[in-house]
């Protein structure tokens, strides 16, 4: 068995708020941004969720986090394309990576989480019949590319100002940060034969498998395979859910194995989601020790190289800069990763 060897370290964070207090939750999570950046993590993504407490534009929270740090990549995993406009998303993605100088790292998935509730909301006319799937994302790509607009004589006038038109500011090296959540054979094919770096986490379609592990390892090969040559040096990450408790007093210790006890039925078999069958994987809970055990004998980790901790929801501040310390400090030297420059001055624990 291969020994895992990560270069790459990352955590995606769900950017919890209370309903009545949403800034004290959305600073803390910009502190957890900075936080992470201080111990030399490679990179700090957030999810974008709707209709609930956390980030509804990623767009928006990035611009934010691009102040607050210098270094760390910004991601966001995932958008969910249903809901936006590939234009307009675009500009707001080109400008916040402009802001960051280059740091965006930008997730998409298809469909249109609680459809029933937002659909009629956000667009005008029957969206039913829209393509809402991997063509949203392509357009929205080749937005990206900057092409112009019109033919080679149209132009637009602006004060003290005449020009080609096309989406500004023109960014084309976003376009190689863009990533695709994939879940399906079908999906990471589509990735591979667009170019998109493919993100791969703790849910996965059953397809052929009942197995969580075997299913992975058949979406990495079908990637890789369709990939061909595509582009020479793709991205894979990596999510998985690794709640370490060395440093953790015996409560949080308590509330952590309560929280991986109370998920762990949905990995025993596949579960339906809609016309599909999904597996789960199971949460990584423990000490470092044990948590090595178990990253160590994970075919799919000794796979690729870089590895994205999926915070768990509704956890509170302090426990994720816990578990961002300890596997820092306990667990990811072990797996071969080093900062890719020296951490700051380790302050907020």
């Amino acid at each position: 068995m291969s020994t895992p060897t990560i270069t790459s370290l990352a955590f995606l964070t769900p950017g919890n708020f209370a309903d009545d207090d949403p800034y004290t939750g959305l600073e803390e999570t910009l502190q957890l941004f900075e936080y992470g950046e201080r111990l030399g993590y490679d990179g700090a993504w957030i999810r974008q969720r709707h209709l609930e407490h956390g980030v509804g534009s990623a767009a928006v929270f990035l611009a934010a986090a691009g102040q607050r740090t210098e270094r760390v990549e910004l991601g966001t995993a995932v958008i969910p394309i249903g809901y936006e406009s590939p234009f307009r998303l675009a500009e707001d993605l080109a400008l916040a990576d402009v802001l960051s100088r280059g740091r965006l790292q930008v997730g998409f998935s298809t469909g249109m989480p609680h459809a029933e509730l937002l659909g009629d909301l956000v667009y005008d006319g029957d969206w039913r019949g829209f393509d809402l799937s991997y063509g949203r994302i392509a357009r929205l790509v080749d937005n990206l590319r900057g092409d112009y607009l019109g033919g080679p004589d149209t132009v637009i006038h602006s004060p003290g100002n005449i020009q080609r038109p096309r989406l500004q500011p023109h960014n084309p090296g976003l376009v190689e940060r863009i990533w695709y959540g994939g879940g399906s054979l079908r999906s990471v094919r589509w990735a591979a034969e667009n170019g998109l770096n493919l993100l791969s986490g703790n849910i996965v379609s059953s397809e052929d498998t009942t197995d969580f592990t075997t299913a992975q390892l058949n979406l990495l090969a079908e990637y890789r395979r369709a990939l061909g040559g595509v582009r020479s040096a793709p991205r894979v990450a990596l999510g998985r859910v690794i709640v370490p408790y060395d440093s953790a007093d015996a409560a949080t210790r308590a509330r952590y194995r309560e929280y991986a006890a109370s998920r762990h039925e949905r990995t025993l078999a596949p579960r339906a989601f809609g016309p599909k069958q999904i597996l789960f994987a199971p949460d990584v809970v423990g000490t470092a020790e044990q948590i090595l055990e178990q990253l160590a004998a994970d075919p799919v980790l000794a796979q690729v190289s870089e590895l994205r901790l999926e915070l768990p929801y509704e956890f509170h501040r302090e426990e994720y800069e816990q578990i961002l310390h300890d596997v820092r400090h306990l667990i990811a030297p072990e797996l071969g990763w080093r900062p890719a420059s020296p951490a700051f001055p380790e302050t907020g624990r």
